[in-house]
Parts: C-alpha cells; structure tokens; sequence
C-alpha cells in the first residue's frame, strides 16, 4: 500500500540587505519551490514595515505563523541597519511560533541567481562585498577596497553583479574579468536557494544567529576613542 503524499512545507523569506527589501512566502513540494507571493519592502522602512507585510502576506493567501515550517533569513552583507531589523523580526517571529530558520549569505544568493561561482555586490565608500570560489578550496568573502581587490586575480572567472556601481569598480580593477549583470537577489530567490537545506534540517542556532556584516558599524568605524570619564 502507497504511503501517503506529504503536505507540502510553508516556508517565508525575508530579505532586508539592500537598498530595497522583500518579504516572500513559498511552498515546497520534495526540493522545489513554488513562490506564492512576495511583497517589496520600500524606502529602507524596514522597522515600521517589516512585521506588519509578514503578516499581511500571510493573511492575503490564508495563512498564520503557525503554519510555517521554517524562514529563510538572509543575513547579510549589506545595510547594517536593513540587516539588524531584518534578523531581529526574524527571531522574535520564529521564537513567538518556534519555527526553525535557514541563515543564508546575500552573495551566495546572488552567485547562485546569475549562475556564477563569483558574486560582488556595492558596499560603497568605493569598495565591494565579494563573494570568491573555486575548485580546491573553499568559497569566501570578504570586503574589498582597490588595494584588496588588487591583490586578486580573478582569470577564467565569472563574476554575477546586480548594479551599475559595482559594474563601474570591477571594470576598472578588473578589465578582462566576466561579468553577468542579473536582477538584484530577492527572498523568493533565497526560498528557491535554500530549499535543499530546509530539507537537510541545517537550521541556525538563534541563540548564535548574527549578521553577516563583514564592515563594522558606522558608529564602531567612526566613533573614536571615549573620551576621558571624571570621577
């Protein structure tokens, strides 16, 4: 006798990195994703926005927090503000309904998106968040300014980029690099990523769950030394 068809599994996506954020809600049947919905996230009002459109996103196709079986939460690089909000929504939502959580690197999402084993999106201040792979080692990354960026022979590969500022600071530190321009990574392209490891059961720990920063904190770069306390 057949067994049973397993239910398919719910699963959200929250992406608030960059310049613009999204919110997504899938459903997975064995390793695929279909993409009910996704809402974009404006104007980098990620705090006052952000839990409200989860849950109007999950109103407007019938279901509750309890329905899910895990949220992808891309966890960076990017705004560090964007990233902060993001992964502070993501918890407190995930411990209210104890669902467990995928972190994922924006970078892996975007190499993945334009099929390319390299990825580099804008950290600006003239500087790139990179993503590097190659065969016999492990894949990386890391922020780059001119002198990094320098120092790194990118020959035979292909580097996937999603805006005309990152275009500009690769072409000039490397002419004869490849390029593949493709859309900016979203959470439904996350949800997609990231169905193999829901399936894998490889959850974060949210107790250790941070951001992917890889740039301190303006106020850490900037702040400077305390001055002198009196007693």
């Amino acid at each position: 006798m057949a067994e049973p068809a397993q239910a398919p599994l719910v699963v959200l996506g929250i992406d608030t990195c960059g310049p613009s954020g999204s919110v997504a809600l899938g459903r997975m049947a064995g390793d695929e994703v279909e993409v009910l919905d996704q809402i974009q996230l404006e104007g980098r009002s990620f705090s006052t926005t952000l839990v409200t459109t989860v849950a109007q996103l999950l109103a407007r196709r019938g279901f509750e927090l309890k329905n899910l079986t895990a949220i992808v939460a891309v966890n960076g690089p990017g705004s560090f503000t964007g990233v902060r909000v993001g992964l502070s929504a993501v918890k407190g939502l995930a411990e209210a309904a104890r669902i467990s959580v995928v972190a994922v690197s924006r970078l892996e999402v975007l190499a993945a998106k334009g099929g390319a084993p390299w990825a580099a999106l804008d950290a600006h201040r003239q500087e790139a968040f990179l993503r590097m792979a190659s065969k016999g080692w492990e894949s990386k990354e890391l922020l780059a300014g001119a002198g990094e960026l320098a120092e790194i022979d990118p020959t035979g590969s292909r580097i996937a980029i999603c805006d005309d500022a990152i275009a500009e600071l690769l072409t000039l530190a490397w002419p004869a690099a490849e390029q593949v321009r493709t859309l900016m990574p979203t959470a439904a392209d996350a949800l997609r990523f990231c169905a193999a490891r829901i399936l894998a059961g490889e959850f974060a720990d949210l107790a250790m769950l941070d951001g992917h920063y890889l740039r301190r904190s303006d106020a850490e770069i900037f702040g400077g030394p305390a001055g002198p306390q009196r007693l």
